[in-house]
């Protein structure tokens, strides 16, 4: 069982010996490149450790039941081997995890985009909701949150919210958020008690890299405007928010967090990159799902994901057919669940 495993170990131990070279180690892009490597392969290999070491505590406590006299101490090799068992059955599940094959981009810092979309007022508040829940979420998770632009409503909503979750793994967390949330509760606009049903988009996409797109500076539009907040009052009176349009597709980035026009261009850039190779990535998939006559489903980001019932105390995720019952500990960032369940069946 595992046999691949044998092979990982041989790698894992000779990137450990590289990386003591010295010339690799003056050597800063290859160092990293190796280390990047060794780094993913060492979760196997330990877990693969640990593994070995309690077959090997099995086995003894197997050959104590079978040589010993003493009934006390066979009693005690039985229950280790019931502990035995029960720790094998688990680090098995654990390796066969760590030996799928992963999403490539699962390790990629994360763009994020929620705004809005039916229900008005209250699809804003909605939005204010998903955007905290997923920032303390992350901040669960260990990651850095950067929120790029942000525009508010007057009563607390969010008209459009656009940040960045850096930290390894990232994507893989967030993957399966894209789509259309849909809340149902009482609004505290409303007087009569009844439910509102409103919904907000979430898309998620991995960061682009260097080698995944290259843009011409001649299809290009910069604006630069001053920074604005809610109700129109300046953030800062100079003009450093930023405005990218990419004429040959019309996507458009803006980014107005920082004070300085060069960061913000920087971090706009960033942004295009990825949302453009999102856009090329689509076009692609698109012309592959039409040729597919038995496709179930679009895959577009438009189609309902999940609904948020407050009544009820519960969220339900329509792709998997799973709920948790935990709807006030889920919207402060309890999403461990439902992603585990969302990981175990969308991979």
């Amino acid at each position: 069982m595992f046999e691949e495993v044998v092979g990982i170990r041989m790698r894992y131990e000779e990137l450990l010996g590289k990386m003591q070279d010295e010339a690799v180690m003056l050597d800063f892009s290859l160092y990293q490149k190796l280390a990047k490597e060794q780094k993913k392969l060492q979760p196997i290999v330990q877990t693969y450790g640990r593994y070995v070491v309690v077959k090997n505590n099995l086995e003894s406590a197997k050959g104590l039941v079978v040589s010993e006299k003493d009934v006390e101490i066979i009693e005690l090799a039985k229950l280790e081997i019931e502990e035995c068992v029960s720790e094998i059955e688990r680090l098995e599940a654990e390796l066969k995890e760590l030996l799928t094959p992963r999403d490539e981009r699962d390790d990629s810092n994360v763009i994020m985009e929620i705004r809005p979309a039916a229900g008005g007022d209250e699809a804003a508040l909605f939005a204010g909701v998903l955007l905290r829940m997923y920032t303390m979420f992350a901040g669960v998770c260990g990651f850095k949150v950067e929120i790029y632009e942000l525009d508010e409503t007057e009563i607390g909503g969010v008209k459009q919210a656009s940040l960045m979750i850096i930290g390894d793994g990232a994507f893989s967390k967030f993957k399966h958020e894209s789509g259309v949330h849909r809340v149902q509760r009482v609004p505290d606009t409303e007087t009569q008690g009844r439910i509102h049903t409103s919904t907000a988009t979430v898309a998620v996409l991995p960061e682009a890299t260097e080698v995944d797109i290259k843009i011409e500076d001649k299809d290009l539009r910069i604006d630069v405007y001053r920074s604005s907040g809610a109700g129109g009052q300046h953030v800062n009176k100079t003009e450093s928010a930023v405005r990218i349009t990419h004429l040959p597709t019309g996507t458009v980035v803006t980014c107005q967090d920082n004070k300085s026009q060069i960061k913000n261009r920087e971090k706009a850039m960033m942004v295009m990159k990825t949302k453009l190779a999102d856009y090329y990535q689509e076009a692609a998939d698109k012309e592959y799902a039409a040729a597919r006559k038995n496709q179930v489903g679009t895959g577009d980001r438009s189609e309902r994901i999940r609904t948020y019932n407050f009544p009820q105390g519960r969220v339900t995720d329509h792709r998997v057919g799973h709920s948790v019952y935990n709807i006030n500990a889920f919207v402060n960032g309890d999403l461990a669940e439902m992603l585990k369940v969302l990981r175990e069946k969308l991979g």
